[in-house]
Order: C-alpha cells, then structure tokens, then sequence
C-alpha cells in the first residue's frame, strides 16, 4: 500500500469530521483559561475558523489574528466568519507574521502535534504576547489512546495498515507541553487533561464521519477492498453500542497554559 500523510485540503469534510469535537474539548478549554474580554488573540492553526468562532462567541475579544498553512481551510473560515472582527492569513506557526508583543493571547487548538518544531512554536506564541498574556493549547492525547478514532486506528495497524501520525506527536503529552512552555520563558504553567464525549446515532454514522477525516478515509481509498471490508467488520465488533444502538464515545486532549513574563 502506497504512503499516505495527513493534508487538510477539505474544509468541510474536516468541520464534519473535527469540528464538533474540537468544539467540545474547546469549551472546556476555554473555561479553564478563563481569559479576559477586550482581549487581542492570534489563533495558530486556525484551521477551518472552529476556535476563531469560539473565541468571538465566547470571549469577546477585540480581534481575532488567525493564520493556518492550508488555503483551503482558510477559504472555508473567511466564509463562516464573514463581517466578524477577524483577520486571517496563510503561514507559519514556526514563523508568526506578527511584531512583537502585538497580541495578548495566543492559543492552538489540536495543532501543537502539527508543527514541525513544536518549541519553536511556542517560542514565536511567546515571542508575540505581550508581557502578562496568555499563551495556550490543547492537544489530543495521540499516545495516550485520546484520539477520537483511537480504535480504528489501532485496527488498522493490526491488519498491516500503516496509519500516518502527526509529525510531533510526542508534544501531546502532558509532561512534553510543561516542558516546552517553561523552555519558552512562561510562568505559572498548568497543564490538565480534557475528556469528552460524543454520540453518534449508530455505527454507520460513526463511520462515515470517520472516514472524513484526513487519515482513515485517505488509508481506506489506497487500501485492497478487502482490507478495508475488513477494517470495517473489526471496528463494529471494537466499538461497543447503547441500548438503542447508538454509539457514544470518549476523546481525551491535553491542555496547557502560561503567562508571558
């Protein structure tokens, strides 16, 4: 089977597959770092707009600075964010195209795993926070089994699958983001984790979300019919249905805070 990476190139397939989820683990997050309204924040990854729009609804901030990699992401946020106080941009989390001390939080919501050099990440989040601002992030815990389709990856893995993982997934342990935001220079760093739940009506909903993210369904499509028949048929005997046939299932992240000196 052919080598395949993880490319976010369909906003609507990742908000199908992601978005609520992200949402989910974003409240909660949101909730511990508690920031002030009136705030100026840059969202690293800001993907499709998810915790943009959170930050707007939930944290009236002054303006929001967005920046993400991936155009097409991009499109699909200007759309969903349209006349909101926003600017976004393409580009780097290794390389912000912000000055000094412009902001007065930065955050990444599920993208520390993403970047290539995880401290270099959040050397620039700190670089660009002001003196006293808050620099944030929550991850999935990959390594722990945290992922929402944990269960499906590791599935595929028994069948000689080989699943693409991100390219820092190591920075998703709790341990590695305190490590990292005290290399930074933050102080009064915290870090806990975030569970949550999500329930799908039955195991045909729950798969065909799944298949819309950027890894299981880009695995299947370069897979023998027959290996991904068979995928299938382990992953409903894996995944344990309610009364009603409904599927409920947990997700853990890690989250992680810090103030800039």
């Amino acid at each position: 089977m052919s080598e395949v990476s993880i490319v976010f190139n369909d906003g609507a397939a990742y908000e199908e597959f992601m978005g609520r989820w992200s949402r989910l683990a974003g409240n909660v997050f949101l909730d511990w770092v508690a920031p002030a309204p009136g705030l100026r924040w840059a969202d690293i990854g800001c993907g499709t707009g998810v915790t943009t729009a959170m930050l707007l609804d939930r944290c009236a901030p002054a303006m929001v600075e967005g920046i993400d990699p991936s155009q097409a992401q991009l499109d699909y946020a200007r759309e969903r964010l349209a006349g909101r106080p926003v600017r976004l941009r393409q580009g780097s989390a290794m390389d912000l195209p912000y000055a000094d001390g412009t902001v007065d939080a930065a955050m990444m919501g599920l993208v520390l795993f993403f970047v290539p050099d995880p401290a270099r990440g959040v050397a620039e989040m700190a670089r660009v926070v002001a003196p006293g601002g808050i620099v944030a992030a929550y991850a999935w815990d990959i390594l722990g089994g945290g992922f929402p389709i944990a269960a499906i990856h590791e599935e595929a893995e028994a069948l000689g699958m080989t699943v693409p993982k991100p390219p820092s997934v190591e920075a998703s342990r709790r341990e590695a983001m305190e490590a990292l935001w005290s290399a930074a220079g933050l102080r009064e760093v915290e870090t806990r984790p975030i569970t949550v739940t999500r329930r799908f009506a039955d195991f045909e909903d729950y798969w065909a979300v799944s298949l819309r993210g950027p890894t299981i369904g880009a695995v299947l499509a370069a897979a023998p019919a027959q290996q991904a028949v068979a995928l299938k048929e382990r992953a409903r005997a894996r995944i344990p249905t309610d009364a009603d046939g409904g599927i409920t299932l947990a997700a853990t992240a890690n989250a992680v805070k810090g103030i800039r000196a």
